[in-house]
């Protein structure tokens, strides 16, 4: 998890914590919180903690179940007694945990519906009134505030104060504490939706107060709060262990249980209140979703980490995509499939974007998608060799069969090799061809990116947030400021060069005719250099190209605007801004090219 803290007038400095888990090393230091409130798929050693969990098993305490008041005994309970406390809203697995915990001699305590769960499947359960003396009340927000409870859990077995207050009060201990919360993520996150008020009674209290004294206490208590640990759990007990690590596991599962859980509530509250996208302090849930062999380099560790914040619900994105051949995705992987996937859904027309090193060295739109592929690779097939192929259409049977045999235009004869094709989705024929092509090829299915999300970026020491850059030619005005008009063709090409553009890393220069890129420059510390690099890689195709560059042009005369106009180029299409911006507009008047300002920049660092 992600914490941010923006300085305001109660407080005075920004802080950002951040604990990520690897598989196997849930203690690593440099760290950013994994979601199990959400999703905590976090991995601990087989002998320990299962790893593989469903979504649905951390789905957190339902709201709770009215009890009739029963007839209460005052039977004080000593302490000595074994006593294992159980309160779920998910209750998968409830009779194999109650089964295993009363074979191990354990008396089980449990609340409303869970002991009527636990009762069913043939376990003898006290319910909790019998400790607290009093029945649930205010429709079960109180049911287990209680000194009998927590008084039980908290108590340290080794200070002897600690257990004469027990004994003077009647009060067992507990030795086990297991517990899931009210399903707040699933309920706000639902489709159908839900009111401020059933928002409100999701929010889980005593829950959380259990988890956290239970994992504070966690040298004399285990805490549990999912499912797939019940096995390792009951095998604990069997041993009678006294292994500390599996309970500091197992007590750090527990807090960032609760600490994802109050994620989402502060997320959703917080929406409920107030409009503006940054708030004084932030988190951001995440969930491990795979450890990689390796980071941007050998020698560089790396995981994946999935972003389970409310706003991701649904949301699309490379990281949810679905991986339905070839070897695992490594670190560049996903980077580059991330460019690749964002760059082909700005099209609304059959596309095809090849991306290499985040970059995009192919993009062309075609009503016939092989078209489309086969020009996208044509516009730089050196660099096209092993990269990222990605469409904005169904990859059918045809398609799949021009990737798996299209040859190189350099030469005719070698077949193209990437990495990675990415879709919206697959025929069945498509896919079966597609993967006949390559052991290693991964092939990735995904949804589109809504609009609106903020984007984080890590500085030294802090973070940036930043809406996405979600403009699209039709959301801005090309104004024509030479005297040369463009023509109805030249500026549809520079709609098509301006969307490239925006992809490309800066200084970056587009070079586009007919809906295809022809050349692009990108990375330059000069705006000059990379225009150069575009109109090489376009060659004589770029008389009567439309140009795009993502900012302004700090000099025309002697500079790239002279180059670009004297090379033959049609439009140029550039945010304008520049002290001189005039001498660009006369540069362009004397070699008749036409010139649209569109006051949005596109700077991609």
């Amino acid at each position: 998890m992600l914490a941010f803290g923006a300085a305001s007038p109660v407080s005075t400095s920004a802080a950002v914590t951040s604990s990520l888990v690897s598989a196997g090393h849930p203690t690593k230091s440099i760290t950013a919180a994994t979601s199990s409130a959400i999703h905590p798929t976090t991995a601990f050693p087989s002998h320990h903690l299962s790893t593989t969990t469903s979504y649905n098993s951390f789905r957190v305490k339902a709201m709770a179940e009215t009890l009739s008041t029963p007839k209460i005994e005052h039977k004080p309970t000593l302490s000595g007694k074994r006593q294992a406390l159980i309160s779920l809203s998910d209750k998968k697995d409830l009779a194999l945990l109650g089964l295993g915990l009363q074979e191990l001699g354990y008396t089980i305590v449990s609340t409303g519906g869970t002991a009527s769960a636990l009762e069913g499947s043939g376990v003898s359960v006290t319910k909790v009134e019998e400790l607290t003396h009093f029945p649930e009340m205010l429709d079960g927000r109180v049911k287990t505030l209680h000194p009998n409870v927590h008084g039980g859990i908290l108590a340290r077995r080794d200070q002897e104060h600690h257990m004469e207050a027990l004994n003077n009060h009647g009060i067992g201990t507990f030795d086990v504490v297991v517990v899931n919360l009210y399903p707040f993520y699933a309920k706000v996150s639902s489709s159908t939706g839900i009111s401020f008020e059933d928002g409100i009674e999701n929010i889980d209290i005593g829950g959380p107060a259990m988890i956290r004294a239970a994992a504070k206490n966690h040298q004399d208590v285990l805490v549990v709060v999912d499912s797939s640990d019940y096995p390792a759990l009951l095998e604990y007990l069997k041993g009678e262990q006294d292994d500390q690590q599996f309970r500091r596991r197992l007590a750090w599962k527990a807090f960032q249980h609760v600490a994802s859980y109050d994620s989402a509530v502060s997320e959703w509250l917080w929406k409920q209140t107030d409009e503006d996208k940054f708030p004084p302090s932030l988190t951001v849930p995440l969930s491990l979703k795979s450890s990689l062999r390796y980071g941007e380099n050998p020698h560089q560790k790396a995981a994946f980490y999935v972003d389970k914040s409310l706003a991701e619900v649904n949301a699309g994105g490379i990281a949810t995509s679905i991986q339905h051949h070839g070897k695992e995705m490594s670190y560049n992987n996903y980077l580059d499939a991330d460019a690749a996937w964002n760059c082909v859904c700005e099209f609304s027309k059959p596309t095809c974007v090849v991306v290499k090193h985040t970059n995009p060295c192919g993009v062309a739109s075609r009503d016939d998608i092989i078209e489309a592929y086969r020009l996208a690779v044509k516009a730089d097939p050196v660099s096209a060799f092993g990269g990222i192929v990605a469409f904005n259409v169904e990859v059918d049977e045809a398609l799949a069969k021009d990737i798996r045999e299209f040859r190189s235009p350099t030469d005719g004869e070698t077949r193209m090799f990437y990495e990675i094709v990415v879709a919206p989705k697959y025929s069945k024929k498509g896919l079966e061809v597609l993967r006949g092509k390559s052991k290693t090829l991964r092939i990735l299915e995904a949804s589109k990116n809504i609009k609106g999300k903020l984007s984080l970026r890590q500085v030294g020491g802090g973070w940036l947030a930043q809406e996405a850059d979600d403009l699209t030619p039709e959301d801005i005005k090309f104004n024509i400021v030479s005297e040369k008009a463009a023509l109805e063709n030249e500026l549809s090409d520079a709609h098509f060069a301006w969307l490239c553009v925006k992809h490309v890393k800066s200084n970056a220069i587009v070079i586009a005719k007919n809906n295809c890129m022809l050349g692009m420059g990108s990375g330059q510390p000069n705006r000059l250099e990379s225009l150069r690099i575009a109109m090489r890689k376009a060659g004589d195709e770029v008389k009567g190209a439309a140009l795009a560059s993502d900012a302004f042009f700090p000099f025309a005369w002697n500079d790239a605007v002279e180059e670009a106009c004297k090379s033959g180029v049609g439009v140029i299409a550039e945010p304008g801004g520049s002290i001189r911006d005039a001498d660009a507009i006369e540069c362009c008047n004397k070699y008749g090219v036409a010139l649209a300002f569109t006051n949005v920049r596109h700077f991609r660092h």
